[in-house]
């Protein structure tokens, strides 16, 4: 039987989590993220799971990792000056194929800035904040209910693909308070654990990429590495078609399943003369300034971006193949943006509505946008 939470997002992350088969947690506390490590410091040990707060958020990205290679679902939770801290481990995590989940609760950057008050400054860092050629996944929750649920796809993805995941939450959601409603029948993935055999190898090229990962201690030889590698493990540095082929397969297994990956949600699109791309807290008054514009008459529509990467190329060409305009909605002073203008600018004209200063853009500062590029 389904049951009903009125909670906060914080919470609702960290009960997912727990849903999801979550049993390690390694972080350091850092507003507003610091209510997910609480509520696990709490809750972990109820279901046999374990909680370390560390010295800093280099330490708690390494700690997850090796509590993934001990055979446990793992995970940390920062906000923008933690996930820059984070990077290189989150590095090696992507080279070493290790499942991790990174829940940044987004905050007024950069450096200290604004700590109690909402942004959406680190979606880049998402993709591109460690070196090095990896295609992550990211999830953008724009409700309570979705920090629940999308921290148990989050966990679902990591283990299926053997990659970190992030879920980008911001300050809004991170903090509001709404019912949930968690069901009974959770679908929960665990990730493929080879049989015992004495050719196994732990990088091979398998299963779409990805191949099944045993846990320290299971009885199999394995090398874990950040260096270039083969499909032993072993450091194979100097040639160039094992990295080739190695980092090709680490981008491939993501790239190759992106239909499966991606999702965007839409509303009106088929007529609109205008779409709005938003994802996150943004996402609020996007939908009522679009069921506004929608009541006086005008055309338009909205994209709901669920997964900022990979970026759902198709999904977004197809939501706004119809407009004349598409106007993003963010946090920052263009992000995702620019991801959108390279999809949709030789069909429609794409304009930046970005917002800092740690307020939601309102639902009538969208309608203003909207009027003053020609919606009708």
């Amino acid at each position: 039987m389904a049951e009903e939470f009125f909670i906060q997002g914080n919470e609702a992350c960290a009960k997912g989590a727990i849903a999801a088969g979550c049993r390690f947690f390694a972080g350091y506390p850092i507003t507003p993220s610091t209510e997910i490590a609480e509520t696990l410091a709490r809750e972990l040990p109820k279901v046999g799971g374990s909680f370390v707060q560390m010295e800093d958020e280099i330490a708690s990205a390494g700690a997850i990792i090796g509590g993934s290679w001990g055979g446990a679902k793992s995970m940390t939770a920062t906000s923008g000056p933690g996930i820059s801290l984070m990077q290189e481990n989150i590095g090696y995590a992507f080279m070493s194929e290790t499942p991790i989940v990174i829940v940044d609760v987004q905050r007024g950057s950069p450096s200290t800035a604004q700590p109690t008050m909402a942004a959406q400054g680190d979606m880049m860092q998402a993709r591109w904040g460690s070196h090095g050629d990896y295609e992550p996944i990211a999830l953008s929750p724009s409700s309570v209910q979705e920090f629940f649920d999308f921290t148990i796809k989050a966990f679902n993805l990591a283990e299926e693909y053997r990659v970190p995941v992030f879920v980008m939450a911001d300050e809004v959601i991170g903090h509001m308070r709404e019912k949930i409603v968690v069901e009974d029948d959770i679908e929960i993935i665990a990730r493929k654990r080879p049989e015992k055999s004495d050719n196994y190898l732990p990088f091979e090229n398998i299963e779409n990429g990805t191949t099944p990962m045993p846990a320290f201690g299971d009885g199999f030889n394995i090398h874990v590495t950040g260096l270039t590698h083969d499909e032993r493990g072993y450091p194979d540095t100097n040639n160039p078609e094992t990295h080739d082929k190695l980092i090709q397969r680490i981008c491939d297994k993501v790239l190759n399943n992106k239909d499966k990956i991606c999702s965007v949600k839409t509303k009106d699109c088929e007529d609109a003369d205008v779409v709005v791309v938003s994802y996150g807290g943004p996402v609020r008054s996007v939908v009522e300034a679009v069921a506004k514009a929608r009541a006086d008459g005008k055309k338009v529509g909205y994209a709901k971006i669920d997964t900022p990467w990979p970026f759902p190329d198709e999904q977004i060409k197809e939501a706004c193949a119809n407009a004349k305009d598409v106007i993003v909605v963010e946090m920052n002073l263009g992000q995702m943006y620019y991801e959108v203008d390279r999809v949709c600018k030789r069909d429609a004209n794409v304009h930046l509505m970005g917002k800092i200063g740690g307020l939601l853009p309102t639902p009538d500062e969208i309608l203003e946008q909207i009027d003053r590029i020609g919606g009708n």
